[in-house]
């Protein structure tokens, strides 16, 4: 749901006479996750669900703050009302009013299902696991609407803890991403989170509407258009923490 990077790289493919340094791919990632959290940011979004037999939908709202607190809120329909999930110091939780139960998420259900989508806990969460856990190098620059497009190769460092062989991003100058794909241990892609449509909101150029496919289910997706958008706003204290995940006073 959030996406941005500052420019520049290593030498490779379409980079013949560039004078381009080999950290500088790492600094697109990072200014892309940057632009699209800002300091802190407040979001209104629509997540449709598409499957072959049936389509459902459900709106939310998000806050932001720095790289690793997030809140996400569910506002309707009424079924769904009430449920959210705090990311808070690369902790998670999430809250059913069902129930009236706090859980928190181990690291094994990260890269699980959320809501019932192809969206996973970590992609929600918009977690910043790839600008600190992965090495990234550009393999090809491309112009595009009169604009560079960088591809950006990741590939998880030793130790890090993630479930993805590689991410592959590309990424507009103006530092909105165009598609991530996700390959598995074995260098086949799995799914891809793309780009629709592109606005001006709060201020910045962003992704308004991305969609995530999954390479062996062409007719499974997830969409979700961000319908609002506020970067550096003023947030309470109280915001991200675990009182207010189950007792909501945002």
């Amino acid at each position: 749901m959030k996406i941005a990077f500052t420019i520049a790289l290593i030498a490779g493919v379409g980079l013949a006479g560039t004078n381009l340094h080999a950290n500088d791919a790492a600094e697109i990632v990072r200014a892309a996750w940057d632009q699209l959290r800002g300091l802190t940011s407040y979001a209104e979004a629509t997540m449709t669900i598409h499957r072959p037999s049936w389509q459902r939908s459900m709106s939310m709202r998000s806050w932001t703050r720095g790289q690793n607190d997030s809140l996400v809120r569910v506002t309707a329909p009424r079924k769904d009302a009430g449920n959210a999930t705090l990311m808070m110091d690369r902790n998670m939780w999430s809250y059913s009013p069902k129930v009236n139960r706090v859980i928190k998420v181990p690291s094994s259900m990260m890269n699980q299902s959320w809501m019932g989508s192809d969206i996973s806990n970590r992609d929600i969460s918009r977690a910043d696991d790839i600008v600190e856990r992965y090495e990234h190098r550009l393999v090809e620059r491309n112009a595009q609407d009169g604009l560079d497009v960088y591809r950006i190769e990741s590939i998880p460092k030793e130790d890090a803890a993630v479930v993805w062989g590689k991410e592959v991003l590309t990424i507009r100058s103006d530092y909105v991403v165009l598609n991530h794909d996700f390959y598995d241990q074995d260098g086949e892609r799995v799914k891809t989170l793309r780009t629709l449509e592109i606005t001006e909101m709060g201020g910045r150029t962003i992704a308004k509407s991305q969609r995530m496919e999954k390479v062996d289910k062409p007719d499974e997706w997830t969409q979700i258009e961000i319908t609002r958008m506020q970067f550096d706003v003023e947030l309470s204290d109280n915001l991200f923490t675990l009182s207010n995940l189950r007792n909501p006073r945002d």
